[in-house]
């Protein structure tokens, strides 16, 4: 879960931003800062604070065109602490990519911002700080949903089935279902050790939670609580084996 800052000296962009960004389920905190001046007083008071504090920063989402110092002089002053934050360049000026990249930002979003790129940006900052964190576990017990604009935790042992929705995966539980900005794929290989099989192009499914398989006329299903599921060709001999196996213990 990401704490973040977003800077932009144009109040309504600003907005535009922090809204995108909490809409976010990888972000736990977003806040706004509308001057580079601003913007590094909360930087340096949350480094001097520690990675554990509850005003600390782990990416900051920065403008470079803005009065007094440019995001690129912020990015430059960061640089020059131990541990700064990771760097977000959001802009409507494609010229400075270079000067972005030689400042080790980890990506350059243009404006208008679209959702779909900046969850792109997200995804790419949540890998790193995951990398910068050694004890994290391999595979979380809990996903973050979003519900009415509250952040919730379902326990990964609650979800019965995942479907897939275009670049967005549904979440199905015991009592309900939960629509995350999360590819499939992505979901396969973070829950793989924790019991969970592709079966299907369309489905990731707890081998736990299946209740039958079946086969009729040469299709395979299995059945997860009240839901039928195919099983794809392609998909049907190492579940069948899975199965056997998780039988014979």
């Amino acid at each position: 879960m990401l704490r973040v800052l977003a800077v932009d000296d144009e109040e309504p962009a600003l907005e535009e931003l922090l809204y995108l960004l909490r809409a976010d389920p990888r972000i736990r905190r977003a806040e706004g800062a509308t001057s580079a001046t601003e913007a590094l007083r909360g930087i340096g008071a949350a480094l001097d604070a520690g990675p554990d504090d509850s005003a600390a920063v782990d990416v900051v989402f920065l403008d470079i065109h803005m009065a007094g110092l440019s995001g690129l002089d912020v990015a430059r002053l960061l640089a020059g602490f131990a541990e700064p934050p990771l760097i977000v360049f959001v802009t409507a000026h494609e010229g400075f990519a270079v000067q972005a990249f030689d400042l080790k930002a980890v990506d350059y979003v243009l404006k208008p911002v679209r959702r779909e790129r900046l969850a792109e940006a997200v995804r790419r900052v949540a890998e790193l700080v995951g990398e910068r964190t050694p004890h994290a576990a391999p595979a979380a017990d809990q996903i973050a949903v979003e519900l009415g604009g509250v952040i919730r935790f379902v326990a990964v042992d609650d979800i019965a089935y995942v479907e897939a929705q275009g670049d967005y995966a549904r979440l199905h539980t015991g009592t309900g279902s939960h629509l995350v900005r999360i590819p499939l794929t992505t979901l396969e290989e973070r829950w793989r050790a924790r019991g969970f099989v592709r079966i299907h192009r369309r489905h990731l499914v707890a081998l736990a939670r299946i209740d039958e398989m079946r086969l009729d006329a040469g299709a395979m299903s299995v059945r997860v609580g009240d839901a039928e599921l195919a099983v794809s060709r392609r998909h049907a001999r190492a579940l069948r084996d899975l199965l056997m196996r998780q039988t014979s213990r």
